[in-house]
């Protein structure tokens, strides 16, 4: 028994310890940086992330999430908060061990389910808005990945996991060691993960207040994803108001269909009769994102027109369920459309559309369709929500994380609703965001963000970084980045040249759809046309600039390292197309070169994008570079970068390469992302200072 005490106080102490050790590093790395008012790694994860924020139905009050990382421990925690509308009030709904997520409020707002890992796998809890009292309501096998309440209440919808093929030692139980992957069609990987038995399905089932039960698979038997694989994005599956209806996305397609395609389709599931209807056949495009008429005889949806184009122009569809016929209602705006939501009458509805590399809040009268810009300014906005009078919505920019607000509709002001990360601010100086119009080499005038360190002195010379974007299609826009983040680089000293070359969204599909199969052409002397511009400034050390970038990015440094005339002196690629064709005959998802490259490289003649093929220009290669891969990304795969790295070696030019065992495109965790920014600021100073 006294031994049983002994070992109880050591693990006790040894704990201790370990707080302690924390401790120690924050004050090591954290609190110096604080003192100094600058943005490292560190303060960096200390931020408080905002996500899904959703109103009450009388408007009083917003559920949202924080989630918090441990940098000692690698590991993530998400809680629900509520704010109210009138005060500003913040209330700490759950506090689990485990993370808790996806808040919904219920009819009466005075209890709001949610999801939770409590119990080791995912299920449905329900609580009432003063935290005292939760329940599980959900006990279902392997758990569930979404859900949402019909609008009255009394039905559910929730996704999960159904196996529906054999595993290997299912196919050889004798064979019990045995590990290989038996393969016999494509898309057998896709993004970060190796394709498994199952598939993401729905189910509807009925709700007492007490349990969900009646549980019905809409999807029995088949081996398609709901919603779309890789992102699951629980917004391409809604309710009709009458609660009637589910409308979900599906891209019912195997192997290699799925991977020379983008066609996805609306199916509308009739809770009466069991009966699914596909509303977009022959439209094969992406169809996603349903939203239904607030009468429910209408539905929304987004749609891209052309096959196997995964960044064409998101237009916005309306269907009459009554009659049939459809609508294309953004047809005069040549803009994207995204998160579109209903006023209460019907009449209007409100979305985000990017303009000039911002998003922003419109809306649209839906008799005359006409469309009027609701808000301004040098912010993204990420989502919105609207109940009666109240409109809430999600902001950042490129100097602040997101926050909720309150809009006001008339003047397109808003009132900043919650401060999760106050502190920080307090402490940390942002640098200053300025936007440019630089000419190009064809006459157009392309928007160029600079960036400018916290602490600018017009007087001095900085080292300048030339932010190449992936995508290809991404606007360079007021997005707080928790991984290339502009003024955590400024922070660093540097002065940051942002270009919206052409390519990417915001400024018409002319301007965004100009760089298929054209990779290293226009866009590219973009680049150099901002670059060129920007460091005309007396500010600006034209013998110290460098050039970074990843995915699309990281293929642009490439591209640059055999083409700039030797503008740069380091180069960083992270996650870059090195090899077309390699590149081609790797990544998972086919349709994506096959249209912005122009197909695969055995074609007779072969398409003329393989002509801007980075490899082809390695002896030209002169300038220090450091390449970034992670083993998990199937989309780029890692070979790509040990392929540049090899030749930057063989070539005798200065190289190092970051290789993550247990990354993919993105360097998501705490302490890989810290030595990621050790190196990549590492390799910058070393050449650029």
């Amino acid at each position: 028994m006294v031994f049983g005490i002994y070992i109880k106080l050591i693990k006790n102490i040894a704990r201790v310890m370990k707080k302690l050790l924390f401790i120690l590093i924050v004050c090591i790395y954290v609190i110096p940086a604080f003192a100094q008012g600058k943005l490292t790694p560190e303060i960096l994860w200390e931020f408080n992330r905002i996500s899904d924020a959703r109103l009450s139905p009388d408007g009083s009050t917003v559920a949202y999430c924080i989630t918090n990382y441990d940098i000692k421990t690698n590991k993530r925690n998400t809680d629900i908060f509520l704010v109210s509308v009138k005060d500003k009030s913040v209330q700490r709904l759950t506090d689990f061990e485990g993370s808790e997520f996806s808040p919904r409020w219920h009819p009466g707002g005075k209890t709001i389910s949610f999801l939770a890992t409590e119990g080791g796998t995912v299920q449905l809890w329900i609580t009432t808005t003063d935290g005292k009292m939760k329940n599980q309501i959900t006990e279902i096998e392997g758990g569930i990945n979404s859900y949402e309440f019909s609008p009255d209440g009394t039905h559910i919808f929730y996704t999960k996991d159904i196996k529906l093929e054999k595993t290997t030692n299912e196919i050889y139980p004798d064979l019990p060691l045995a590990n290989v992957k038996i393969i016999n069609d494509l898309m057998y990987r896709h993004w970060n993960d190796w394709t498994d038995d199952a598939y993401s399905h729905i189910f509807v089932a009925d709700y007492d207040g007490k349990k969900i039960f009646n549980d019905k698979d809409i999807m029995e038997g088949e081996k398609w994803d709901s919603p779309l694989s890789p992102f699951f994005d629980e917004s391409e599956i809604c309710w009709s108001p009458d609660g009637k209806i589910v409308a979900y996305t599906c891209k019912k397609l195997r192997g290699r269909d799925y991977a020379i395609s983008t066609n996805s389709d609306i199916y509308l599931y009739y809770l009466e009769t069991g009966k699914t209807v596909n509303i977009t056949q022959g439209m094969k495009g992406y169809d996603k994102h349903p939203v239904f008429t607030p009468d429910s005889k209408k539905v929304t949806w987004l749609s891209m027109e052309t096959p196997g184009y995964e960044s064409d122009k998101e237009r916005l569809f309306i269907y009459d369920l009554g009659s049939g016929k459809m609508n294309y209602l953004t047809k005069d705006f040549d803009r994207n459309v995204s998160n579109v939501t209903w006023d209460d009458d019907g009449k209007t509805l409100y979305f985000i559309s990017g303009i000039n590399a911002t998003f922003q809040i419109w809306k649209m009268d839906i008799s005359t369709l006409e469309i009027k810009q609701v808000t301004k300014g040098k912010h993204n906005y990420s989502s919105i929500e609207k109940k009666g009078d109240v409109f809430i919505a999600v902001k950042e920019s490129m100097s602040k994380a997101r926050e909720v607000y309150i809009l006001n509709e008339k003047d397109g002001t808003d009132d900043q609703l919650t401060f999760a990360n106050k502190d920080i601010y307090e402490k940390v100086k942002m640098g200053k965001v300025e936007e440019r119009w630089v000419k190009t080499t064809d006459g157009k005038e392309m928007l160029v963000w600079v960036i400018y360190p916290p602490d600018f002195d017009a007087q001095k010379k900085y080292p300048a970084l030339l932010y190449c974007q992936g995508g290809p299609h991404g606007a360079v826009s007021q997005r707080f980045h928790y991984r290339w983040n502009y003024q955590l680089m400024a922070a660093h000293g540097y002065i940051i040249i942002a270009p919206n070359r052409r390519g990417l969204p915001t400024f018409g599909s002319e301007w965004n759809d100009q760089i298929c199969g054209d990779y290293g052409g226009q866009n590219i002397k973009d680049y150099l046309s901002a670059v060129d511009e920007i460091k005309k400034e007396p500010y600006v050390d034209e013998d110290r600039l460098g050039a970074i970038g990843a995915s699309y990015g990281g293929y642009s440094v490439f591209w640059l390292a055999g083409h700039h005339e030797k503008r740069f002196k380091a180069f960083i690629s992270h996650c870059g197309l090195f090899n077309l064709e390699s590149f081609y005959g790797a990544t998972e998802e086919s349709f994506f070169p096959n249209y912005d490259v122009g197909g695969a490289y055995w074609e007779d003649p072969a398409p003329k994008g393989y002509n801007f093929s980075p490899h082809k220009y390695v002896q030209n290669w002169d300038t220090p570079i450091l390449i970034i891969t992670g083993e998990y990304d199937f989309r780029v795969p890692y070979t790509e970068s040990l392929q540049a790295f090899n030749a930057a070696r063989l070539r005798d030019v200065p190289a190092k390469l970051l290789y993550f065992p247990d990354e993919t495109h993105f360097v998501a965790k705490p302490q890989n992302s810290i030595l990621w920014n050790r190196e990549f600021f590492g390799w910058l100073d070393k050449w650029l200072k």
